[in-house]
């Protein structure tokens, strides 16, 4: 049984449609990675996995219990984080943990030392004493994740946990994201920052205007955006007459040569092209993936016909790649 799952989850503001038949299936252990653009329902996706909203149709599940149905049940097995953290006024770090972990039922010397445990787990131990109010964003939103690991939760619910963060803050909160994924538990993270998602996750959703436009793997999204291969060649010289040559080969798509100042042009515009020679110029192969034709042909051809190759490299598909094309229905 999928420790997160979804059934046709909507959800809607007048005539408004937040989320529009969501089915969102997340095993127990995943650390899935949920990409969407602003407005793409993300946010209110979370709140009705955490209880806090109600879906207007569908259902939603978390650890085998029914949102709306089995709220109280439900509370005790997930951990919320919201993109920005609220605190009461002059509340200390160890107060504020204290404060939640009474609220968890956890009292007298058990309370004490899991606040000192979730302290120690967050790097968090030397600002027991500071005030949660005057803590920096990336302390907050550590502070927040230590809030929620009180009562052991098996189900973290993690809404732009790196939103506003410096460079340094993101790096500590992506490790401290890896530690609780390595202890088991079942991640769903919602962000903007997309290379980084792709090292934490092994599964992601993209989702846009309510509509769940892909989930599976990482690699299989990755796989569903490359549109065809695309290699980057550069020869000492002649760089127009090996364009030719390459547009000529089966399985070939499309040749360009791109110059440094990176305007392009068409192979097969004559010796002297568009553009006539410029150094730094790249061709750009955009190859067909299943003619049978493998990109390790390429470098064969040019160099059986006496062309220097002076860079090799095949274009790589990244997760904002396939986000990019998965969004505008570049893939079908």
């Amino acid at each position: 049984m999928p420790m997160i799952e979804t059934i046709n989850l909507t959800k809607r503001y007048g005539d408004l449609v937040a989320l529009d038949n969501l089915n969102l299936s997340i095993e127990e252990g995943d650390c899935y990675g949920f990409i969407g653009p602003n407005g793409a329902g993300k946010t209110t996706t979370i709140k009705i996995l955490a209880t806090l909203l109600k879906p207007s149709s569908g259902q939603a599940q978390v650890a085998g219990l029914t949102v709306g149905y089995q709220n109280r049940l439900i509370r005790p097995q997930i951990g919320y984080v919201p993109d920005f953290m609220g605190a009461y006024e002059d509340m200390v770090v160890m107060e504020y943990l204290e404060f939640f972990a009474a609220a968890y039922n956890i009292h007298g010397m058990q309370r004490r030392k899991v606040v000192r445990d979730v302290l120690e787990l967050t790097d968090l131990g030397f600002k027991a004493t500071a005030e949660v109010n005057g803590l920096s964003r990336g302390m907050q939103q550590r502070l927040s994740i230590a809030r929620v690991l009180l009562h052991d939760p098996k189900v973290l619910l993690m809404d732009e946990p790196a939103s506003g963060l410096d460079p340094r803050a993101r790096i500590e909160i992506r490790e401290l994201l890896k530690e609780l994924k390595r202890m088991g538990k079942t991640i769903l993270i919602s962000s903007h920052i997309l290379h980084e998602l792709a090292e934490l996750c092994n599964m992601v959703g993209i989702i846009e205007r309510g509509k769940l436009l892909f989930s599976g793997s990482v690699a299989s999204a990755l796989k569903q955006a490359r549109i065809g291969q695309v290699v980057h060649v550069s020869v000492q010289d002649r760089t127009r007459e090996a364009a030719e040559l390459l547009s000529k080969m089966a399985g070939v798509k499309k040749v360009t040569i791109v110059r440094g100042d990176g305007m392009a042009s068409p192979a097969g515009a004559g010796t002297a092209g568009a553009f006539g020679h410029h150094d730094g110029e790249r061709i750009h192969v955009h190859m067909d993936e299943n003619s049978g034709t493998s990109v390790t042909d390429i470098p064969n051809i040019l160099v059986n016909n006496g062309f220097r190759i002076t860079s090799f490299v095949e274009e790589a598909v990244n997760l904002e790649t396939a986000f990019m094309r998965l969004t505008k229905g570049m893939v079908q």
